[in-house]
């Protein structure tokens, strides 16, 4: 890891920034100051180069954040894969998308889940190939990533307590508050440019009164007047600390001074121009004469007048808060939005705070303003008595203070100027304007007094001035060499003028440039006569003589000249009070004396012309000395005018023979403002200086003086030792290093007072004062290597107070204050080292390598140990009472073993860290135990801290092992809020490491991952404390285990496998933990689909998002307060997290209005804008607050947020899917135990996935590890231990075969066909693995919609269900298994692989086609089941049977499922009062029992027995239930089937044949339950079943007996004919109806089921209700036809052919005889197309129903499956009506009750009988076929065969009949003997009238 390293330079130089930007400052650095050692030491605090430790705040460098894709989960969208792979395309993010590589994610699952960067894999072009293919091994990204997305290293250490923080100079920040550019563009006149024109502009506060920066000089020159030099274009930067509306710009302009009688001034105000005719056109011209004095006056005389006056606002008057600034105000010429907000451009960083745009785009573009109209006075006039506003508010109408100083009339011209506001780009550092810039903000309280001769006023107020500069210094520039700087600074200040700012405000600052300035203001002077005065000011060096040259010590006005000896104001002409508005500006000497002085010299001009210029006459002389005017900052005074000076006129002596004017009175008042670093005007300090001269140079023997001067230090007010903090404090170092222990100790209390003073006054609440740490980062350089270093002094001085301390000594409140400052003196002491370490190693380093340990002698060690202890122990002590102080000690502790990491030997920071850990060992009270965590982040936060040593030469990385071991026992600590903080910085440690640029090859991931390793293994020995974590802790250790994980060799990953068998399964219970944790749960979709149930949606704890890191919540709820425009902000250079966002109109933000903290913009009435009311809205809607939140952000940040959240899932579940996939490996080579006998360790890892939402590229990783795990384990996966695991496998592997997404759908199919495959290859055959598949399947019907409704509200088949029956068909095609397994991923041999030992392959496409087959006849039961809907099931009872016992039927071969729905049948149909069938029910249930006990060779009852029931229920035929009763599933199989069982449901069915009354059936069924009874000698049941039997005996005979044939149901063939029957249409049905039922019952029965399906198809139902034959070509199509017939149930097999009617069947019928499949009905009908006619007409079609199984079945309907039919000529009818009259009279002579000797009954039957035989009317019965048949037509068309039928048949009824009579006569009695007499009167009759027809009856009668 060499090439982690720092370089070996670690400081990085930095010219100072004022040094050498102006040539101005030569002057003073030339000077001789050796015998001034404060000043060598001024002029090198303010010219010497500025020394950064780069590495103090952290080296650290990102890479790129990896871009997020959306993840493929299955939800509520249809073909989200299609749409997805569509938005993608069109958004142009991808080329032609293939199936390898599908565009919804990021490539193929080896490349990893996001792009930007390679999974695990080296982002350097120069990787090898090895590395990349090792890379390859990974499926997805790092779940890391995701976990922490908007991962912030600035942030993360912000959050610890005490975080350091840099303060960037003033000079280089960009952040110097506003900075405007102003050009004079052009000035005209109404009356032309004939004379120059000079001018200036500052900046003014209307308010206060005061200038804001020093004047600007311009001058428009005519063309006469133009030479090179002047053609520089000139323009000023202003800059300002913050905008206000009473800041303008003041502009004045002068000119030459007007010849007295010559042209007057007021050309330039008339209000009509000037016309002169000139040739033939007007020309606005001067008279030539005129114009021509004006320019030879110009040229002649120098001096100049005011003339004119403008002011030009620039702010509005009202703030409008926030980032923006101000706006343009209505009154201001400037365009709105110019210096306003909408240039202050505002970006979101990775913490969701508003961040300034220095892009340049958001600098605004120049703009031309007029300047308001110039302004002329009658009188001269002062800057405070123009600025004051009009009384109608207006601020451009402004007038004088006096009511008698009117404005006159405006001057005809016009000013434009150029004025752009700068952005942060456009200057850099060395841009700093001739002048430079001064900071003081205070007045000395304690100066003296000005005396009475010169009367005046100190400043009443802080001020300050500033230079305007641009710090922000690019980051890829270099510093600028220092002579190359000083050129460009005078090259620059030919074309611009940066002004200097005066700042007014409250606040002071260091001095941080070296300037020596005096800006002087004359304003007035009064006369007692009228002049024309004028003022020279010179610097001059003493009094000795006036004569001698002054000092060129003046600033010039016009950038073209050099400093000046003299400079002269303004002409204020023929006035006793004349006033000047001229600006000096004078470079004070380096070292004042009292000889230094200011000299005013006061000229008298005449304004006539002459042939030369006037010269002045001297008026007189005022003196400023420089030690008086320098003695405050600002000087507000009069001076009294001499009319001649002296030689020596300072002197007192000759003061007194000057002779003055105006009687000595102070006439002369003027203004100045000091502006210097090296004079200090607080006399404390300059005391201080020169003590320090003195003890510098060794002039005397320091003494009281010395130590005096130190201690008056204390008293310094803050404000005034601020200013010069550095100096002071370099010079009280250099005494605390070389001093006495006398002077140490005062020198270090001194400096512990001034520093805690300026922290306390000046810090702002921050606990860091920012100018005492650009002290420490900038300025202190330890005296450059010139003296030795500081902290062996300071540290043995502060050793030495602590220790006392220690002792109970009293060390007063500076032991307090030294404490509190412990972080300023610990950082000192540490950049000192740095400092020597880099001084001494440097120079001899070779380029490239890093410095080596700077070697501390054993005393200084010694004394750094024994102020850490004595530190600690405060720590200790003031913890426990719990202050603040002790806390912030403790961070300043960490950060310096922080630094001195980097300096001195790490093993020795190790026994800091040491004894740090043993006075704070194990679990600590709460306070002190934070303490302890904000230590650790400190120094865990150090750039090399992977690559520590140990503290052991043998060991590894000693901070690595001491984080681990505390984070595990803080995890152990009673305080929530101290466990989440460990988690916190273990992931914000891991992500360091993983965005650091430094460590992204694979050996330094593998490193950082072993170091991190044995974290897992404490986890793993403390399992309790893990489990007591909560779920937000757990997830963020997982996903830093995960981590660790990832990037950790196989070898190491199975060594700890190998320890044993309970911490592996530990290992992976961790695992399944992030199964749960980290699951995804996509919210709106149903439960089949992995989704988020309802009830669970939003609820949790009070945040954006459980599942993500705490950073993102934070992130969340800053972003979500900005406004919408700042989430498109998102720049390609910047380094934080890249998102991406959709492309959005610029009107994009008006469907979701928010309000931001700045905005008075109202917010939408619809959505939260606050937090509160988020949640105020979530519990009046009901729902959970974190939904309610999540609801409540910006659509943009709620899509980055399920982004983020998916993308997490994808990783974790992918990098389980790893782990799992070196498991294996690892178990198959035997590299570890393998008696795992269920592999419990994985399968429930497996499970876990199936049973999960899951992306695509997961399931294109998955299953080729699916296949593999089978391929290696199958034997053990198969067996009956993991019935559990194949169920919940085959249950989810059928579930993803209902996803829309038909990628995973395809890889569902492969699954299956791996489990079938297995299957064949373990148990030879699929019988088990269809019990399995078909209980799963049951169970996942459950779940699956398989229905929808349609627009007009009728069902239809779901998609689901219909991508379900595709997905079970793909299975068993042969011809796309190819392509499947390509598309998954395997290869095209796996289904016919053999597995490890097989020898022979049994694969069969045929028995696979028979598996598919029979799961899809139990889906569409599923579907036929549920399409029926609630209302139908509630009203077709016939439909909702049917349904149920289609799902018995599909389910056949699962006991258990067709047992259940055989009874859900039976309760059916006993709600519906149909006993029959529901017995019918309980029968199957018995006989599958019965069945499987039988198969298993139980002998209680044979196979006689089952084929007993078979003859009971039919349908019980054919079922085999051996293979499923064999092929046990846990929780399913013949645990079930027993003989208890059978009996239950045997009687069940007894009861309901009772309540059918079909007793017959019951007395089989008892004689089933009496073996069992006996078996067990149950007597008591045994009596009771033998009582039944008794009771249905009887109940039988009393059915035979009854004189009406008895019948249990009636049968109603019903066929339906139309569209709107669906699936009924074309089908014919037997229905079984309760004997009551009629025609017309079952009529309206079913008209009421069908009659609303048809109006619902918009068709009509007719009811056909004859039995003729239906022809459909017949019908008409918008009819819907329903036809019923009433049919009888037959048994005999010749029926077809037999002639005789039906109707007396049922008297030959045995009562045993009911179970019927065959039904009769007779259509009768004639040739001519009638149903009816007379006898000789009248035909009969017979037909004969064969049905699908027999009655009383499982339903009350079956299917018509034959159908046959014969028709009877009426011969034949004729016949068969006589035969069936014959046959049913003869049945009842036979009838076996006659030898019961049940005569009543028989006699009743033969009565009736006999009665209607003989007993007949003309034309009726047998006498109407003779007279049909024998007489008339008919009777020709006969045959002779025909005729002899119909006469035997005849003769035969009359044989019958005489025979009944006979027997009638033996059974009456007396009474019925006039009956009897009677029906043989009939029969007698009867045969006299057949013997008309057939002769030979009456010879046999």
């Amino acid at each position: 890891m060499g090439e982690i390293a720092l370089s070996g330079q670690r400081f990085r130089r930095i010219p100072h920034p004022y040094s050498g930007q102006s040539a101005d400052v030569e002057s003073l650095l030339s000077d001789n100051v050796e015998p001034w050692p404060h000043l060598t030491e001024l002029l090198q605090n303010y010219t010497a180069d500025w020394v950064k430790d780069e590495s103090k705040y952290g080296h650290y460098e990102s890479v790129p954040t990896p871009v997020f894709e959306n993840q493929i989960f299955e939800g509520p969208d249809t073909d989200v894969e299609t749409e997805l792979r569509l938005s993608n395309i069109r958004l142009g993010r991808y080329g032609d998308a293939t199936d390898d590589e599908d565009p919804t994610t990021s490539g193929r699952y080896s490349g990893g889940l996001f792009s930007g960067r390679f999974s695990g894999r080296s982002t350097g072009s120069d990787a090898p190939d090895s590395t990349v293919t090792k890379a390859s091994k990974h499926y997805g990204g790092a779940p890391l990533l995701p976990y922490e997305p908007v991962f912030n290293w600035l942030a993360a250490r912000a959050s610890v307590y005490g975080q350091r923080t840099p303060e960037i100079p003033t000079a280089l920040s960009s952040s110097g508050g506003l900075k405007i550019s102003v050009k004079i563009a052009s000035l005209n006149f109404q009356a032309g440019l004939v004379e120059p024109w000079y001018g200036t502009i500052c900046l003014y506060h209307r308010e206060k009164r005061e200038k804001l920066s020093e004047d600007f000089h311009f001058r428009c020159l005519p063309p006469e007047f133009q030479d090179e030099a002047s053609n520089y274009p000139r323009k000023a930067v202003f800059s300002l600390e913050a905008p206000s509306p009473a800041i303008c710009l003041l502009v004045q302009l002068e000119k030459h001074v007007t010849e007295e009688g010559g042209i007057t001034p007021s050309i330039y105000t008339r209000k009509e121009p000037i016309f002169i005719p000139c040739g033939s056109s007007p020309l606005f011209l001067y008279i030539e004469r005129d114009k021509q004095k004006l320019q030879v006056w110009a040229k002649m005389i120098p001096f100049r007048e005011p003339f004119a006056w403008s002011i030009l606002p620039l702010f509005d008057a009202i703030v409008t808060g926030g980032v923006g600034g101000f706006s343009s105000p209505t009154n201001s010429p400037l365009p709105p939005g110019v210096l306003g907000s909408a240039l202050m451009e505002t970006s979101l960083d990775s913490d969701g705070r508003l961040i300034a745009d220095s892009k340049p785009e958001s600098v605004s573009v120049p703009v031309l303003v007029d300047v308001p109209t110039l302004h002329r006075v009658k009188e001269n006039y002062t800057e405070e008595m123009l600025l004051v506003e009009h009384p109608s508010g207006q601020s451009s109408m402004l007038s004088f203070q006096e009511p008698k100083r009117k404005v006159q009339k405006p001057v005809k011209a016009t000013l434009r100027l150029e004025i752009e506001r700068l952005g942060s780009d456009d200057h850099e550092t060395d841009c700093i304007s001739e002048c430079g810039s001064f900071n003081n903000y205070s007045f000395d309280a304690d100066s003296h007094s000005l005396g009475a001769s010169f009367s005046g006023r100190s400043a009443q107020g802080l001020e300050s001035t500033k230079t305007f500069h641009n710090g922000h210094q690019k980051s890829n520039s270099g510093h600028r060499d220092l002579q190359a700087g000083i050129g460009s600074s005078l090259d620059l200040r030919r074309s611009e003028f940066r002004a200097v700012e005066f700042r007014l405000g409250p606040k002071p600052e260091p001095l941080s440039q070296l300037l020596h300035l005096l800006y002087v203001y004359p304003q007035s002077v009064t006369l007692n006569r009228k002049r024309n005065l004028f003022i020279r000011l010179e610097l001059r060096v003493d009094d000795g003589d006036i004569r001698k040259p002054p000092l060129e010590a003046l600033y010039p006005r016009d950038a073209d000249s050099s400093m000046q000896k003299y400079v002269h104001t303004q002409i204020d002409a023929n006035t006793k009070t004349p006033h000047f508005h001229d600006e000096f500006k004078v470079q004070l000497p380096t070292n004042l004396s009292p000889d230094h002085h200011l000299l005013f010299t006061f000229f008298h001009v005449e304004l006539q012309t002459k042939l030369e210029a006037p010269k002045p006459v001297v008026v007189g002389y005022a003196v400023l000395p420089l030690l008086f005017a320098s003695q405050v900052i600002r000087l507000d005074g009069t001076l009294p005018i001499a009319k001649e000076l002296y030689p020596n006129y300072l002197k007192d002596n000759v003061k007194d023979r000057l002779e003055y004017l105006d009687d000595g009175k102070t006439v002369f008042k003027l203004r100045s403002r000091l502006c210097s670093s090296l004079y200090p005007v607080n006399e404390r300090i300059r005391d201080f200086f020169s003590e320090y001269d003195r003890h510098i140079l060794r002039t005397s023997p320091w003494g009281n003086e010395l130590m005096e001067a130190v201690n008056a230090l204390k008293n310094v007010e803050a404000s005034a030792m601020l200013q010069f903090l550095q100096p002071c404090l370099n010079m009280l170092l250099r005494m605390i290093g070389d001093g006495g222990e006398t002077l140490q100790v005062a020198a270090f209390r001194s400096m512990v007072n001034i520093i805690t003073r300026v922290q306390g006054e000046t810090s702002d609440g921050d606990e860091r004062n920012r100018y005492l740490v650009q002290y420490l980062d900038y300025a202190f350089d330890d005296f450059g290597g010139r003296h030795d270093p500081v902290y062996p002094g300071l540290c043995s001085v502060w050793r030495s107070l602590a220790r006392s301390k220690a002792k109970g000594y009293r060390v007063g409140p500076v032991y307090d204050d030294v404490l509190s400052m412990a972080w300023f003196f610990l950082e000192l002491i540490v950049k000192s080292m740095a400092l020597e370490q880099s001084r001494t190693y440097s120079e001899t380093l070779p380029p490239g390598e890093e410095l080596p340990p700077l070697q501390l002698n054993d005393e200084v060690f010694k004394s750094i140990g024994q102020l850490y202890d004595c530190l600690l122990t405060e720590v200790q002590e003031r913890g426990k009472k719990g202050l603040t102080l002790a806390n912030k000690l403790n961070s300043s502790l960490g950060f310096f073993c922080f630094d001195l990491l980097s300096v001195i030997e790490p093993r020795q920071v190790f026994e800091l860290v040491a004894l740090y850990f043993s006075k704070f060992c194990g679990v600590c009270e709460t306070t002190i135990h934070e303490y302890k965590l904000n230590f650790l982040s400190i120094i865990c936060d150090h750039d090399l801290f992977v690559e520590m040593p140990g503290r052991d030469p043998t060991e590894r990385n000693y901070l690595a092992s001491m984080l681990m071991q505390e984070l595990f026992i803080t995890w152990d600590h009673e305080d929530p809020a101290l466990k989440a903080k460990a988690c916190r910085i273990l992931v914000q440690l891991l992500c360091k490491h993983e965005y650091d640029l430094r460590y992204q090859s694979l050996d330094d991931k593998l490193y950082i991952a072993q170091r991190y390793f044995p974290l897992v293994g404490l986890i793993l020995d403390e399992m309790p404390v893990f489990y007591a974590l909560s779920s937000s802790e757990k997830r963020e250790i997982l996903v830093c285990v995960l981590h660790i994980l990832r990037y950790l060799d196989d070898g190491s990953l199975v060594k700890s496998w190998q320890q044993n068998i309970a911490r592996t399964r530990l290992f992976f219970k961790l695992l399944e933990e992030c199964q749960e944790l980290f699951e995804y749960k996509k919210a709106g979709a149903d439960g089949l689909m992995g989704a988020m149930p309802v009830n669970e949606q939003g609820k949790g704890t009070l945040c954006y998002s459980e599942k993500l890191s705490p950073a993102v919540n934070h992130f969340l709820s800053e972003a979500s307060r900005q406004d919408v425009r700042i989430l498109l902000q998102v720049t390609k250079s910047s380094p934080g997290p890249q998102w991406i966002f959709p492309q959005v109109s610029p009107d994009a933000s008006t469907f979701w209005k928010r309000v931001s903290p700045v905005s008075n913009s109202p917010s939408s009435p619809n959505q939260p804008h606050s937090l509160r009311e988020a949640l105020a809205q979530a519990q009046s809607a009901g729902r959970g607050a974190g939904m309610a939140l999540k609801e409540s952000l910006h659509p943009m940040l709620r899509q980055k947020l399920d982004l983020w959240e998916e993308n997490l899932s994808a990783s974790v579940m992918l990098q389980l899917l790893e782990i799992v996939a070196k498991f294996m490996d690892a178990a198959s080579s035997q590299a570890i135990a393998t008696d795992y006998t269920k592999l419990d360790c994985i399968t429930s890892i497996i499970s876990g996935f199936l049973g999960r939402s899951q992306p695509l590229p997961f399931w294109k990783a998955f299953f080729p590890v699916f296949n593999n795990l089978f391929s290696q384990y199958g034997a053990t996966l198969m067996s009956r231990d993991n019935d559990r695991f194949l169920k919940q496998v085959a249950f989810h592997l059928l579930r993803l075969g209902v996803f829309r997404n038909e990628s995973i759908r395809k890889r569902a199919v492969v699954g299956l066909q791996i489990l079938i495959r297995t299957a064949f290859h373990y148990f030879q055959g699929l019988s088990r693995l269809r019990v399995l598949l078909t209980i799963t399947l049951s169970e996942l019907m459950s779940d699956v919609q398989v229905t929808q409704h349609r627009m007009d509200g009728s069902l239809e088949e779901s998609g689901e269900s219909q991508r379900l029956r595709r997905s079970l068909r793909q299975i068993a095609q042969e011809n796309i298994s190819t392509d499947l397994l390509r598309e998954s991923g395997l290869p095209e041999g796996t289904l016919s692989a053999l597995p490890d030992g097989g020898c022979e392959q049994i694969w069969s496409w045929a028995g696979v086609h028979e598996l598919s087959n029979s799961l899809l006849k139990a889906v569409e039961a599923a579907v036929g089941h549920a399409l029926l809907g609630p209302e139908v099931m509630t009203a077709d009872k016939y439909a909702t049977a049917e349904a149920y016992y289609g799902l018995a039927r599909a389910y056949s071969n699962v006991p258990d499922l067709h047992i259940m729905w055989l009874l859900y049948l039976c309760e059916v149909h006993q709600g519906n009062q149909s006993y029959a069938e529901a017995a019918q029910c309980a029968v199957s249930v018995a006989g599958v029992v019965m069945q499987a006990i039988v198969s298993k060779g139980d002998h209680m009852w044979g196979k006689e027995h089952v084929e007993a029931l078979r003859k009971i229920c039919p349908m019980l035929t054919g079922a085999s239930f051996g293979e499923a009763a064999s092929a046990e599933i846990e929780g399913y199989g013949s645990s079930k089937l027993t003989v208890e069982s059978a009996v239950k449901y045997l009687q069940l069915a007894n009861k309901l044949f009772v309540q059918g009354e079909l007793f017959h059936f019951c007395a089989e069924i008892l004689e089933l339950i009496i073996p069992v009874h006996k078996a067990r000698r149950a007597y008591g049941q045994l009596s009771k079943c033998h009582t039944s039997l008794t009771s249905i005996y009887e109940a039988i005979v009393e059915q035979e007996s009854s004189p009406i044939p008895f019948s249990d149901a009636t049968y109603y063939r019903v066929g339906f004919y139309g569209e709107s029957f669906g699936s009924l249409n074309g089908k014919e049905y037997v229905y079984r109806e309760a004997r009551d039922v009629r025609l017309g019952d079952i009529m309206r029965n079913l008209g009421n089921i069908y009659e609303p399906r048809v109006i619902e198809g918009k068709q009509s139902l007719h009811i056909i209700p004859d039995s003729r034959q239906v022809k459909p070509e017949d019908l008409h199509a918008e009819i819907c036809y329903m036809q019923i017939t009433s049919v009888e149930p037959v048994t005999e097999d010749d029926i077809l052919e037999s002639r005789r009617d039906r109707h007396s069947s049922k008297s030959v019928t045995t009562v045993s005889a009911r179970v019927f499949n065959r039904f009769l009905y007779d259509t009768p009908f004639t040739k001519n197309g009638k149903s009816q006619g007379g006898l000789e007409d009248q035909w009969k079609r017979r037909t004969v129903l064969w049905t699908e199984g027999s009655f009383p079945a499982l339903v009350n309907r079956l299917t018509v499956v034959k159908s046959e039919s014969r028709e009877f000529s009426p011969i034949e009818n004729a016949i068969g009506m006589i035969e069936t009259r014959t046959a049913a009279l003869a049945g009842e002579l036979d009838d076996n009750r006659l030898n019961e000797g049940d005569h009543p009954s028989r006699l009743q039957s033969l009565q009736r009988i006999l009665q209607g035989s003989v007993a007949v009317q003309v034309n009726s019965g047998v006498l109407g076929v003779c007279a049909a048949f024998f007489s008339g037509e008919p009777s020709t068309r006969l045959s002779a065969q025909d005729l002899q039928e119909l006469m035997a048949a005849l003769m035969e009824f009359m044989a019958v009949c005489k025979k009944a009579l006979r027997i009638h006569a033996r059974l009456i009695t007396e009474e019925d003997q006039e009956f009897h007499s009677q029906l043989v009167i009939g029969f007698q009759s009867l045969t006299a009238e057949l013997s008309h027809f057939i002769p030979a009856i009456l010879s046999g009668f």
